[in-house]
Parts: structure tokens; C-alpha cells; sequence
């Protein structure tokens, strides 16, 4: 199957290529090279291993897009700006790259005949998880408030009677509630992804990627993940910064099973009914705390020991993660990359140097 692999230059883009191309697919990229992703690579010539042709370029540029699509049969789209960034002045930008490029990528695709669609989907869809109030059930708490945070109250209290909640894992039929610029881009990506299947008889899987970690991460960058962050720090000598208490909830899953997973949800879609939209959480199913992740990387990386600083970011969230039930049983997936063995690797696995402005 020839696949274009938008974004196929970058951290999870260039897995999912090795992946297929391992396979003997013939992974297309086309990427950007956006200087907060790529470091010094911006401007050169793309080359990316593994791929069958590289286009060096913007989704939104329809005549490259044309080009790019000739004899593809399928398209995973990874190409974003991702994380929660400086502050809301990003958000032109999220929504620009985001948003607007999956809708050019989604027209040109209307007009090329292409109508098998992966999209690189998140977690951050749903806003908080799922929680459960010993006296309500399952309840869905309102957005945390500065002064609770200022205070150290990190934990959302049930909204009917104020007592504590028990975190669970979310499921994908769950309220989505996106709580930042980054997590609506997300969520409008789907439901354009979803308004092409109807409207075109296409076929998309969105992979709700969780925390996403291993090599090939951006260095020292506000746009890259948490796992990046701690990594970067422990390569300076410094110790990881852990916000709030520590003992926020994460899904740690590693790059490699999401390739496979993207690799599964490719091979599924030419089976798939015309005009479907279908979600998958694609998580590890083993719940970490954020403190927990910073200390097996220290430990694998042979310190410093994390610090937990009380400080927070408003647009996060306090406990998500998934469950991928509906993954492994539909589409055969299966994390294979353990906990520890991934920290181990990523704790001196090669990251790249972002461009500074």
C-alpha cells in the first residue's frame, strides 16, 4: 500500500514511517519541517528513511498536496503543532496549522479520489477524565479554578457535593471538552475528518494518542511533551520540574506501539463501510502519575531526582487516561513496549534540537 505519511519528517510521523516501510508498504511524506519540531533540519533537503518520495512543504499548498497524492491509496495525517504551547497568542497559529490544513488536506483529498484517512487525534478531546463520586457516581468536574490551584487544591472536587473523586479511565463514547487552544484544534480536525466520510463516502480512524514518549522527541521547546521536558532537563544536570503535586494521571504510551497502531488502523480501513467516523484511545491501559514518570526517567538516567514544585499550567487537566479496550479489540493492537523498558531507552535515546527564534 503506498501511504502519505503527513508530517512523516517528525517525532511520531517518522516511526509510523520505518513502521510501514518494515512492512513493505511504500510510506510518501510530506512535511513542513516547522522549526519548533525539526531544529536545523528547516530549510534543507527533506530526506526522511524509509520513504518511498519526500515533498518538502505546507498541507495547505494544494499543488504540492496534488502531487504528493499521485497513486496513494491511503493517508495518515500527523502533521500539527502540538503541545499547550506559549500562552493564547499561539492560537492563530494552532488553529492555522491545525485546523485550516486539514481542511485543505481534506479537500484536495475529496478531489484526488483518496478516501482512506488515519488521523493523529488526542487524548485532550475529553478535557478531565472520567471520575467517580462515592455518592453521585460518575461525574464530570467543571474547569479547576486559579484559586484552588494557587492554594493546592489540584484535585477537582465532585460538583454536586464537593467531595473527592475517584479517578477511572475514559472511554471513547465519553462528553469531549477541550480546555485549551490546542485540544479544540483537535477536536474541530475530527469533526471535519468526519463531515469528509459523509460527504465524500470516505473512511477515517482518528488514534487518540495519549502521552506519547521515546526517541526522536523536540528538545527544550514549549510545544513538546512532558516526557521531553524531564529528559531535557536531566541532560542539562538539572533536575525535572514536576508541576502541581505530582500525582496527576497520565497514560505513558510508547512511539513505537503507536506506529503499530497507526500500521493496524491503515491496513483495517479498506474493509471499513463508507462514510465512517471511528475513534480509538491508543494508551498503554497502565495508568502513571506524572511523578512516577519523572522518577523511573531520573533512575534510568542516573539523576538527579525530580523536584515537585506546586506551580501549574491553567489549561491542564488533572487526571486522563484511557482505556484502549475498543483498539485492541477491534483492530488486533497490542502495546508491547513496557513501562520501565521504555523509560530505560528513552532515557538516553538521541532528541532533537529544536530552532530558536
Amino acid at each position: 500500500m503506498r501511504v502519505l505519511v503527513t508530517g512523516g519528517a517528525g517525532f511520531i510521523g517518522s516511526h509510523i514511517v520505518t513502521a510501514l516501510a518494515a512492512l513493505g508498504h511504500e510510506p510518501v511524506v510530506l512535511d513542513a519541517l516547522l522549526p519548533s519540531a525539526h531544529g536545523g533540519r528547516s530549510g534543507t533537503a527533506l530526506s526522511v528513511p524509509g520513504a518511498a518520495a519526500c515533498f518538502h512543504g505546507d498541507v495547505r499548498d494544494p499543488a504540492l498536496l496534488r502531487r504528493a497524492l499521485r497513486g496513494v491509496e491511503a493517508v495518515c495525517h500527523q502533521a500539527a503543532m502540538v503541545g499547550l504551547g506559549r500562552d493564547f497568542t499561539d492560537a492563530p497559529d494552532y488553529v492555522a496549522c491545525n485546523d485550516l490544513g486539514t481542511a485543505a488536506l481534506l479537500a484536495t483529498m475529496a478531489g484526488s479520489g483518496v478516501r482512506d484517512l488515519v488521523l493523529a487525534g488526542s487524548m485532550v478531546v475529553y478535557g478531565e477524565g472520567r471520575y467517580d463520586c462515592p455518592r453521585h457516581g460518575p461525574v464530570r468536574p467543571g474547569p479547576r479554578r486559579p484559586a484552588d490551584l494557587d492554594a493546592g487544591r489540584f484535585e477537582p472536587p465532585c460538583p454536586d457535593c464537593g467531595q473527592p473523586l475517584e479517578p477511572g479511565l475514559v472511554g471513547e463514547d465519553a462528553p469531549v471538552d477541550p480546555r485549551n487552544v490546542y485540544a479544540t484544534t483537535k477536536l474541530a480536525q475530527e469533526h471535519l475528518a468526519a463531515a469528509w466520510a459523509r460527504a465524500t463516502g470516505g473512511s477515517v480512524v482518528s488514534l487518540r494518542y495519549h502521552n506519547v514518549y521515546g526517541p526522536g522527541m523536540p528538545r527544550d521547546t514549549p510545544y513538546a511533551g512532558v516526557a521531553s521536558f524531564f529528559r531535557s532537563a536531566l541532560e542539562r544536570g538539572a533536575a525535572p520540574r514536576v508541576f502541581e503535586d505530582g500525582r496527576q494521571r497520565r497514560d505513558f504510551v510508547h512511539v513505537r506501539d503507536v506506529a503499530d497502531a497507526n500500521v493496524a488502523a491503515l491496513t483495517c480501513l479498506p474493509g471499513r463501510a463508507a462514510g465512517v467516523f471511528r475513534a480509538y484511545n491508543t494508551g498503554s491501559g497502565e495508568p502513571r502519575t506524572v511523578g512516577e514518570m519523572a522518577a523511573e526517567l531520573a533512575r534510568a538516567y542516573g539523576g538527579p531526582e525530580p523536584v515537585t514544585t506546586g506551580e501549574y499550567r491553567l489549561g491542564d487537566v488533572r487526571h486522563i487516561t484511557a482505556s484502549s479496550r475498543r483498539l485492541t479489540s477491534e483492530l488486533g493492537w497490542r502495546p508491547q513496549v513496557a513501562f520501565t523498558d521504555g523509560m530505560a531507552e528513552f532515557a538516553r535515546a538521541p532528541l532533537r534540537t529544536p530552532v530558536r527564534a
